[in-house]
């Protein structure tokens, strides 16, 4: 049995990681987690441990108007604290070190009405001090990669589940509440929380190293996610191009509104191709992906 420590307690990722493993690979992989709410998780021995899970870091920052000091803290944890807690890993003999990277990396979503489609050869390009965070420690783990130290960085697109925080609640409050929506043929690759576990352990079990992109089987119309949380929620939700000239109205309204339309509306998606691999982890489809987060 592998030994797995999270580096960072109560953690959406970490918590859901750790149920998963709990019910589904209990005689494969064994979990522990220590807080890093302060410093004393340096004084942790290491050694006895498999896998490191590094998931601490900050998120969704308001990028538009930050201090200095703000985008110093951003800095501080999402990349200072993610390399040291790679070396410390090392320098104790742990095998693999598995770090929670963002598709974020690749800058923003393309604005209303545009594609953007990465690919394995697209080069990262932060749009802001969060992306580039993300970037930093991306980089720095990877560095530290050799024959005996298994470094593995996923670079995953918006993550979604029971009780997530971020993009999804905002859109399921507005699928439960609205009679009418847009119906804007935009792509975007996400991936549903119980998948992302199944690629953890796959990784994990199998020692992969390297950079990956995990997502969902299927792309993810914003319209079309309306309309099924709507249903599974018993709120029926017409869903209707006729009333796209509202989003475009939204695109001219500076400030908050556009960019939420933009955020809401944008494309940014991953060829399928990237996050295909020799073990299958793409065991919940969208419909019944979004049953489980409403239920």
């Amino acid at each position: 049995m592998k030994k797995v420590l999270i580096t960072g307690a109560n953690s959406y990722i970490g918590v859901s990681f750790e149920n998963y493993v709990r019910e589904h690979y209990g005689s494969e992989l064994s979990i522990e987690t220590v807080d890093m709410i302060d410093d004393s998780w340096k004084e942790k021995d290491f050694s006895s441990y498999n896998v490191v899970f590094h998931v601490v870091g900050i998120a969704h920052a308001d990028v538009g108007n930050v201090s200095d000091e703000v985008k110093a803290k951003y800095y501080a944890i999402n990349t200072d604290l993610a390399i040291e807690t790679a070396k410390k890993a090392k320098a104790e003999g742990v095998k693999q070190f598995v770090f929670m990277s963002s598709s974020i990396v690749y800058g923003d979503s393309a604005p209303y009405g545009k594609q953007k489609r990465i690919t394995a050869d697209t080069e990262p390009k932060p749009a802001n001090f969060y992306g580039d965070s993300k970037w930093q420690a991306d980089k720095g783990a990877r560095e530290l990669a050799d024959d005996s130290f298994i470094v593995t960085v996923l670079r995953p697109p918006m993550i979604y589940g029971k009780n997530s925080k971020g993009n999804y609640p905002m859109l399921a409050k507005m699928a439960k509440k609205l009679p009418i929506f847009p119906d804007v043929q935009n792509e975007r690759s996400m991936l549903y929380i119980e998948n992302l576990c199944e690629f953890l352990c796959q990784v994990m079990i199998r020692r992969e190293g390297g950079i990956f992109w995990p997502q969902n089987a299927e792309y993810t119309r914003t319209s079309e996610m309306v309309k099924i949380i709507g249903e599974v929620s018993g709120h029926k939700v017409k869903v209707s191009k006729a009333w796209n000239w509202v989003v475009s109205l939204a695109l001219h309204i500076p400030g908050k509104i556009s960019g939420l339309a933009n955020k809401a509306f944008g494309n940014m998606s991953y060829e399928q191709n990237m996050s295909q691999y020799d073990f299958k982890y793409q065991k919940v489809s969208l419909k019944e992906s979004i049953k489980r987060t409403e239920g």
